[in-house]
């Protein structure tokens, strides 16, 4: 089937036209026509299939053969993560680029009073992240009274990192009556437990078995001494000559000190995490895809939301504690229709962890022998100089018996916390084979 049996309007078939797209994906055949029928969906496919172009586009169809009335956004758009609200409005940008319809973005981590113009401004379409959405909720700057079709991307990460809550607070912010769209990559009993309560009668969408992993990535473990992690990565890297890698762990600080290790190993790494503030990890992805740094750090919250180009090396560093995160991980590779490899390393004390995941999978990941590697001589970190001892008489020294005064430091969290559990802050594509769209 082509993109031309949906029904789409010629203005949509434009923009698919000219991003090379001919043949929709299966969540795309089956979700389109649905949602252009009205009614609520409830869609499951595996990561990297194409689920964005499944509700942009019929979504896009639907606001523009409505009249417009007021300034107040008539979609919604709901997503776990910054990344992959970026993303989401790259979409719809892309598909709406012929359609006289408006959106705009909202999420932590920048500054309000620009999005603030935006919303003033008035727009078709918001995508936004729950707790910077809550935010201008709360300082009157949206009014989601308009609102005809909400979308949950990503619903069941949203439910991971804690944002129930603050999905039942902008569900009483939307009205009674709308079109609701709930897209997951796993289903769980939490992420029924909402369905049951927001869809009404939705039409079941499922392309692939539960929890699994695309079947064009390829899954190998290697069983390796925690402390002999670092060096067989670098083994692998060089010898394999990967050009571009997705490496995850599980902590912030042991992101940046991989990260800091490779480098100093002459391979080019960037980290990327919840503390790192939104230009930094704006431009450690837009390194990483450019091809400046050869491997990205990651922690889970880069699992989702991460669209790169052809990226064909995974690596769990460490193994996730949530399972279901490993099948998020590894689809940010083989999309669209490429091969991938995922490759874990997995030292005794994740052997639990490595087996809840086989669990999921339904199928025990291959165990691979490992090549044989040196240990690696880094070089030295650059030391930081002391400061010079001033001279007598020069300089001011603190009083006696004060201690000098520490300077504060901001971290941004990652992704979005959810709103009841944020801190206090100062106001202030891919080369894809034809035939498959994002």
């Amino acid at each position: 089937m082509s993109f031309e049996n949906l029904g789409l309007r010629a203005e949509l078939m434009r923009a698919v036209s000219a991003e090379g797209y001919t043949c929709p994906t299966p969540i795309q055949n089956q979700a389109v026509p649905v949602i252009l029928a009205g009614r609520d969906v409830l869609a499951g496919a595996q990561t990297g299939t194409g689920k964005t172009a499944a509700f942009t586009l019929p979504m896009l169809q639907l606001l523009s053969d409505r009249p417009r009335r007021g300034r107040a956004p008539r979609a919604l758009v709901l997503t776990p993560t910054r990344e992959l609200a970026a993303q989401v409005g790259e979409s719809v940008a892309t598909y709406g680029s012929h359609l006289p319809l408006r959106s705009t973005i909202v999420f932590g981590g920048v500054g309000i009073n620009p999005q603030k113009d935006a919303l003033r401004s008035g727009v078709d379409i918001l995508i936004a992240t729950p707790g910077r959405l809550l935010d201008h909720a709360g300082q009157g700057t949206v009014d989601l009274s308009a609102v005809e079709i909400l979308v949950l991307d990503e619903a069941d990460r949203m439910l991971d990192m804690g944002f129930i809550h603050d999905i039942r607070k902008v569900l009483k912010l939307l009205p009674a009556r709308r079109q609701n769209l709930l897209f997951s990559a796993t289903y769980s009993n939490d992420i029924k437990s909402l369905a049951d309560k927001l869809l009404h009668e939705p039409a079941l969408i499922e392309v692939a078995r539960r929890n699994t992993a695309a079947e064009n990535v390829s899954q190998h473990v290697y069983r390796v001494e925690k402390e002999a992690k670092r060096d067989l990565l670098i083994h692998l890297i060089d010898a394999g000559q990967w050009y571009q890698v997705l490496v995850f762990n599980r902590t912030k600080h042991g992101s940046n000190r991989l990260a800091e290790q490779l480098n100093r190993a002459g391979i080019e790494a960037a980290a990327i995490h919840g503390n790192k503030s939104q230009g930094a990890r704006t431009r450690a992805l837009a390194g990483f895809k450019d091809g400046s740094v050869r491997v990205l750090v990651a922690t889970d919250i880069a699992a989702r939301g991460l669209d790169i180009d052809r990226l064909p090396h995974v690596v769990n560093y460490e193994l996730p504690n949530v399972p279901e995160d490993y099948v998020h991980r590894i689809g940010r590779t083989g999309r669209a229709g490429e091969a991938g490899a995922a490759l874990s390393l997995v030292s005794d004390d994740e052997l639990k962890l490595l087996k809840d995941i086989q669990r999921v999978l339904k199928k025990d990941i291959p165990v691979m022998p490992v090549p044989a590697f040196e240990p690696r001589l880094l070089k030295s970190a650059p030391e930081s100089k002391p400061n010079p001892k001033p001279k007598a008489g020069r300089g001011r020294q603190p009083a006696p018996g004060n201690k000098p005064r520490a300077a504060r430091t901001g971290k941004t969290g990652g992704g979005e916390a959810p709103a009841g559990q944020r801190r206090q802050r100062s106001r202030g594509r891919s080369s894809r084979p034809a035939g498959s769209a994002r």
